[in-house]
């Protein structure tokens, strides 16, 4: 089968195209998937830097967290799926290429009404966010939510998921173009960061019940200044940095949280009762077109590095896809 490979940890251009490497097989609790289209994630990035968790020895590897196609063959004990079934699936590695095994509970269904490149957008997105903001973050319907990174592919999962459900919404993004994007979406306080101090703006407009967060380093003590009392700050990546300083009693006295989390080193299980939780709460928003995909560019499988140079640039908005159908 074609597939993409990492030759050794690096830039794009240890991306190489291989077309024979050997077809994967299922095993207990597993399904093989004929992949029509892959997301390309920040992840992927790290992992073919070989910094990412759980994959630092990344020689021979074949990138992709997300995938969406037919099933192609089940392992023994798979139950609700059959060959033939179209779903979108989240894998730990693996969905650059013909074809892909995944956990069958990391499966879902491919929405009503959405193609296989736009299903294949979704899962990594929507495990993360469903997880890092309802679930650790606990945003309810009413609360303010400030996420960072508006336009990226989690940002705009983030913000639509969030204004669906009923909170109202502040984000960041690095230009004209993208705030307005954002603003579309369902944002309600839109920061161009590269003009404007966000921690001044959404003070001025209330502050926030929830920070989601992947800068990290020197936006650490201004998010937890712009929380609410109670309030949550959820950490998903550390752009910025790792390290930073803050007021430890300021944090006891209002009551704040701080918490995060990585989606690739959790166990098989966690990540099948993720997936049920998506499909009861995410996918009814995303059937009644509350939703929607939002695909900046799709590449063929081949154009995987060119795929990744575009990621790097942070120049897109939402999705990049990677088609192999």
């Amino acid at each position: 089968m074609k597939a993409i490979t990492i030759r050794e940890a690096g830039g794009p251009a240890v991306l190489e195209l291989q077309t024979s490497c050997p077809r994967p097989e299922p095993g207990p609790g597993q399904v093989l998937l004929r992949v029509a289209a892959a997301g390309v994630n920040r992840p992927d990035v790290l992992m073919r830097q070989g910094k990412y968790a759980g994959a630092a020895d990344v020689a021979g590897l074949v990138p992709g967290l997300e995938v969406a196609g037919h099933i192609e063959a089940c392992g023994p004990g798979v139950s609700r799926w059959q060959p033939g079934d179209a779903v979108c699936a989240l894998l730990s590695h693996g969905g650059y290429a013909e074809y892909a095994v995944a956990e069958a509970g990391s499966c879902l269904p491919v929405p009503a009404g959405l193609s296989l490149p736009e299903a294949a957008s979704l899962p990594e997105t929507a495990f993360t966010v469903w997880h890092n903001v309802f679930q650790r973050g606990g945003l309810l319907p009413g609360e303010t939510l400030l996420v960072h990174g508006g336009s990226s592919g989690i940002g705009v999962m983030a913000v639509q998921l969030a204004h669906a459900l009923g909170s109202r919404v502040a984000t960041t993004a690095g230009s004209a173009e993208k705030c307005a994007a954002v603003a579309r979406l369902g944002a309600d306080i839109v920061v161009n960061y590269k003009e404007e101090d966000f921690e001044a703006v959404v003070a001025a407009a209330g502050g926030a019940d929830v920070v989601l967060d992947m800068i990290g380093g020197d936006y650490t003590p201004k998010n937890l200044r712009l929380l609410r009392d109670d309030g949550r700050l959820v950490f998903i990546n550390a752009m910025h940095g790792a390290q930073a300083e803050f007021n430890a009693l300021d944090v006891m006295r209002r009551r704040l949280t701080i918490t995060g989390s990585t989606l690739r080193p959790r166990s098989v299980g966690f990540k099948a009762a993720l997936a049920r939780e998506v499909e009861r709460h995410v996918w009814p928003v995303v059937a009644a077109g509350r939703l929607k995909p939002v695909i900046e560019r799709t590449f063929p499988l081949a154009e995987a590095a060119a795929a990744h140079r575009l990621m790097e640039s942070s120049s897109h908005i939402g999705k990049i896809v990677l088609l192999l159908s």
